[in-house]
């Protein structure tokens, strides 16, 4: 016990350390997997509240990572790319930097029918080996509180990466029973990736409920990361067409999960949202 104290405490003197612990750790799950490729997703539920965690080996040098996930700006740029999200202008608060994000549907709306979400952000910590970045909001919607996105990498050798990702939020009486309405109609057929069993045709059998939900945003949001530093090294004027073409590439992979619509509606709808995000002022909350 006493060593397994020691190892805990040297884990959270040392962050880095400890991610590295982990990627040692998940060798198995990185190399072998339903998403063909080195990643693993794992998922939590409680009384009040789900959680999604990803482990992701990548292709881009560490300078890469932490020079394109260390700005505000720039997550703007990464949240975009998700279908629900409708706005994101990063501002000076009270307490630091706060990105102003509007949710809603999936399809072109006003502003004005969006969600509005106030995500405070901060890099918590960034060296030259460890970079940690969290995205925090008191509330949501469907009656949701406590969002919280947490991106941690470090480098590997070969001028790969390794990056943990998680997102998750809480819930009380009212929200749970606003989710499992939605759940029970809109998004009754939806499915996450964590595979619980077999159906009869033999096809693997997906997790449903609140977990499904978590694991597929979970994965959308990875998935515009991944997106957002794939087009860092193409000319500026290019990287906006490129990150939408890439994520939606990305998320077409898993089209029993996130198919939501066809590429060209998705285009359309994101370009119009971007033009309007680096010019609109949102609506008075």
């Amino acid at each position: 016990m006493g060593a397994q104290l020691a190892l805990a405490g040297a884990a959270q003197a040392d962050p880095a350390a400890s991610l590295r612990a982990s990627y040692d750790g998940l060798q198995n799950q990185l190399s072998r997997n339903q998403f063909q490729r080195p990643l693993h997703l794992v998922s939590g539920e409680t009384a009040d509240g789900v959680t999604g965690e990803i482990y992701a080996r990548i292709d881009y040098p560490f300078a890469t990572v932490r020079a394109g996930l260390s700005d505000p700006h720039d997550w703007c740029d990464i949240l975009i790319l998700h279908v629900n999200t409708k706005y994101c202008r990063a501002a000076p608060g009270s307490r630091g930097t706060v990105l102003d994000v509007s949710i809603g549907r999936k399809y072109n709306e006003p502003l004005e029918q969006a969600y509005r979400v106030g995500f405070a952000y901060r890099v918590a910590a960034q060296t030259a080996d460890y970079l940690q970045v969290k995205l925090d909001a008191d509330a949501g919607p469907y009656g949701t509180h406590d969002y919280r996105i947490m991106l941690e990498a470090v480098p590997l050798d070969s001028g790969r990466s390794f990056i943990h990702f998680s997102y998750a939020f809480s819930y009380g009486y009212a929200g749970r029973l606003a989710l499992q309405a939605y759940l029970a109609t809109i998004g009754q057929n939806k499915v996450g990736f964590a595979v619980v069993g077999k159906r009869t045709d033999g096809k693997p059998a997906y997790i449903h409920g609140l977990r499904g939900l978590v694991e597929r945003n979970t994965m959308r949001y990875y998935l515009a990361v991944e997106a957002f530093l794939g087009a860092e090294s193409a000319p500026r004027q290019q990287r906006l067409e490129q990150r939408l073409r890439e994520w939606f590439a990305g998320i077409e992979r898993y089209p029993r999960q996130l198919h939501e619509m066809e590429q060209q509606e998705y285009l359309e709808m994101k370009r119009h949202e971007y033009l309007r995000q680096q010019s609109a002022v949102p609506p008075p909350a």
